[in-house]
């Protein structure tokens, strides 16, 4: 009896002893599905949900649990997404975010739920200069450049390479809208630039013909749109070309949507230039296209679809190497993974990854959006992309750095 008794003991010591189950892990994805960038979300949800269906196919998170995004609606609001950032930490239980998109939407999320409970949030997409001084207690990073550098890097190329020194300016009374605006005017005026006509405008408005009326009054060549695909965007560019305000635009990311082209008809915008947060090129960004072209090939060259990928993949990078989902492990664990110094892994080379972890090697992770070494404020460089309508397509002619 005493001897059954103690074999029992030894077999429940080895059980608990033996090698750690497999433990599933939740994320979260908090995108702007509804409301003014609506249009543009697809493919960044389909990009986030393609790096979490790498890790499951090659091995999974930790001891082979299942990696899962749980998707929430962020409305790019911040009302909205301070209440879905706070299901997602408080009921979900996520070890991390991915998002919000919309730059009010993102330090909304970030102040209510974020910072407060210590929770990591990678914003693919969020762009102004106000998250890069957000008190965020180092938990708030972003895989696209801030509108600084965009702004600046427009400018220039607007003035040096093209000649385009008069234009008039509206952009929406958001943080986003007022960011991009500011860095983009302090540098042009820097250059020699005049700006005849500089309005804020309220996006969710449906007429703008007297705010064209004032923007078109000194005849400027070229009015800049900051709006979105979904909301201001499109509708100040009908009402411009239908009451003959202008006929040469310039746009952020936010006009750059086919949805816009549908509705406007993209043959009337012939010349628009747009100055957007791109991609490098790279091998990286190879491998990441080859894999969405097998989600839906009409997601290659979209807006911030790489970025997502990157902030999803690094995230799950994060929690393998802190081999942990205690979220400060995690934050801690992302800045290693976008420092420079380790075995190079490049976008669906989870396998890989894996098992330069288990060896306790030093990962590097070069993203289809460039290569994310984070700054103190969690920034990243970035390129910007330049496209111009030319004969009723949409064609990318230059990368700038």
């Amino acid at each position: 009896m005493l001897k059954r008794f103690v074999s029992t003991l030894a077999l429940a010591a080895a059980i608990a002893v033996g090698p750690a189950q497999a433990q599933d892990v939740k994320i979260g994805g908090l995108f702007g599905i509804t409301g003014p960038i609506a249009s543009l979300v697809p493919p960044i949800v389909e990009s986030a949900k393609l790096a979490v269906k790498h890790v499951n196919e090659q091995g999974g998170i930790g001891k082979g649990g299942k990696l899962d995004i749980v998707i929430a609606d962020g409305q790019c609001n911040p009302q909205a997404a301070a209440a879905a950032a706070k299901k997602l930490v408080d009921v979900d239980k996520v070890a991390g975010i991915v998002g919000e998109l919309c730059s009010g939407a993102t330090i909304a999320a970030a102040e209510g739920s974020g910072i407060p409970t210590g929770t990591v949030m990678i914003s693919p997409a969020s762009t102004s200069p106000a998250l890069t001084t957000l008190a965020d207690k180092d938990f708030v990073f972003r895989t696209c450049p801030s509108d600084a550098f965009i702004g600046q890097t427009a400018a220039r190329y607007l003035v040096q390479k093209r000649g385009i020194k008069v234009l008039a300016l509206t952009y929406m009374n958001n943080d986003y809208g007022k960011g991009l605006a500011s860095s983009f005017r302090d540098e042009f005026k820097k250059l020699g630039g005049k700006i005849t006509a500089d309005l804020e405008h309220n996006e969710k408005a449906t007429s703008f013909r007297s705010e064209l009326a004032t923007l078109a009054k000194d005849k400027p060549p070229y009015l800049f749109v900051i709006g979105y695909a979904n909301s201001s965007g499109p509708i100040i560019l009908k009402q411009a070309l239908e009451g003959g305000f202008f006929k040469k635009f310039i746009g952020s990311e936010g006009t750059r949507d086919d949805k816009v082209y549908q509705q406007i008809g993209i043959k009337n915008l012939e010349g628009m230039i747009h100055l957007v947060g791109g991609d490098p090129s790279s091998k990286a960004l190879d491998m990441f296209n080859a894999e969405i072209t097998k989600v839906n090939k009409d997601f290659v060259g979209k807006p911030y679809a790489p970025h997502s990928y990157d902030a999803a993949f690094m995230l799950a990078l994060a929690i393998e190497v802190a081999g942990s989902t205690d979220r400060t492990k995690v934050r801690d664990a992302l800045r290693r993974v976008g420092s420079i110094g380790g075995v190079v892994i490049g976008p669906g080379e989870w396998k890989k990854a894996k098992e330069a972890i288990a060896k306790k090697q030093k990962i590097t992770y070069h993203g289809a959006a460039g290569n994310h070494v984070f700054s103190k404020e969690g920034d990243v460089s970035g390129v910007v992309d330049v496209y111009e309508i030319k004969g009723g397509k949409d064609n990318k002619i230059a990368t700038l750095r």
